[in-house]
């Protein structure tokens, strides 16, 4: 028992030394002041890093398909009204949303930016209370109207009871109304007193779109859109003007929801349209994101980058184009993000390299403290016997 407790002694790789033989110097006590200061300030910080989750990012190639893509928006026009601002999307699958109104809300704003007027219901002709007969009276109980399309029926007998729905009709026939004051509906219901009547206000529209996850844009322009040719133009004689100050804020735009730490680039830009006629472009990059929380929970969502780029013309050739332009595009490549916690051997190893790590840079520089001292001692020694 006494030979194996031998060899265990022979082992042992920190041999003490006599305290007789130790020197103890006021410099070495500073040294290891703040080398433990040090070691306390760094063991702190590990186990701050230990307690809080970490975020670890991977790019995979992004292979989800059939899914849809939602962009959430929030635009100030301070110089344009709600009654001629319309939103349309288009995508590279010929898929078309025109004058979209669902899931969208539009401000009135006066002059301060104050607002005037809430419309969830988008644009469009006022409410009637009852369809209009052609002699100008209302209906009663029993009696019907079928109002003229002005020669824009898709069918024989339909109806256009409004003149919301006479330049519908006309859009899906791909024609431009000429002349309002030749459609009843819109005599009837003050179509122009109405625009008349918010001239010199502002729009503040938000609101979310659901398209599909493929390349394609949506717009801000005034004006009722349609195709005409295969060609995508904006009816502007309705609102008997051809220029408009498409002067924006863009207070929010995200492509999907929010997730901790995303940045959307363009949230609080302001652009200040100084051109009368010309269109406004944001080339977008959309990059697909999951995010996964430390307690599994799983957000698929989009990060994007961002371009942006003033198309102008002469007077008269961008008329039926001009508006603010979000053209967007997606990324092959799916960036995910996870949230977990380092493992307790990790921070052992931390913890170990800190304090070893800091006591043997303070004895080194202890040594050289200490020997260089007595250098300078044995000098000064030499020089007094000199």
């Amino acid at each position: 028992m006494e030979g194996i407790m031998n060899k265990l002694r022979h082992l042992d790789a920190y041999p003490k030394v006599n305290e007789d033989f130790y020197s103890r110097t006021l410099s070495g006590g500073f040294i290891t002041l703040v080398s433990s200061v040090v070691m306390l300030l760094l063991f702190f910080s590990e186990i701050r890093l230990y307690l809080h989750p970490v975020v670890e990012t991977k790019l995979v190639v992004d292979t989800s398909r059939g899914e849809t893509l939602r962009i959430n928006f929030d635009v100030t026009f301070p110089a344009i009204a709600c009654s001629i601002l319309s939103l349309d999307a288009i995508d590279i699958s010929g898929e078309q949303h025109l004058d979209v109104k669902h899931d969208i809300v539009k401000k009135r704003l006066d002059v301060n930016g104050n607002v005037i007027e809430v419309r969830p219901d988008g644009v469009g002709s006022r409410k009637m209370e009852k369809p209009l007969q052609r002699q100008g009276g209302r209906l009663e109980h029993n009696e019907t109207y079928c109002g003229s399309c002005y020669g824009a029926e898709s069918i024989d007998g339909e109806c256009c009871n409004s003149c919301e729905e006479v330049r519908d009709a006309y859009r899906m026939k791909g024609w431009a109304m000429s002349n309002l004051d030749l459609i009843e509906q819109c005599k009837r219901e003050g179509f122009f007193q109405k625009i008349k009547d918010e001239e010199g206000e502002g729009c503040n529209i938000y609101g979310s779109l659901e398209v599909k996850k493929v390349a394609g844009n949506f717009h801000f322009a005034p004006g009722k859109s349609f195709d005409q040719s295969n060609i995508h133009v904006h009816d502007l004689q309705a609102f008997r003007k051809n220029r408009f100050n498409l002067s924006h804020t863009i207070n929010r735009l995200a492509f999907g929801d929010h997730f901790p730490g995303v940045v959307n680039p363009l949230d609080g830009v302001q652009w200040m349209q100084k051109q009368p006629i010309g269109r406004y472009q944001y080339f977008i990059k959309v990059v697909p994101t999951m995010y996964k929380d430390e307690n599994g929970h799983t957000i698929q969502t989009n990060q994007f980058s961002v371009t942006e780029h003033f198309k102008g013309a002469e007077r008269g050739l961008l008329d039926n184009l001009a508006g603010v332009f979000f053209i967007y595009d997606l990324s092959p490549i799916k960036v995910t993000f996870a949230e977990g916690h380092v493992s307790f051997l990790h921070f052992l190893t931390n913890v170990c390299a800190i304090v070893g790590g800091v006591f043997a840079v303070s004895g080194i520089i202890d040594s050289c403290i200490y020997h260089g001292q007595k250098a300078m001692e044995k000098k000064m020694e030499i020089g007094k016997f000199n």
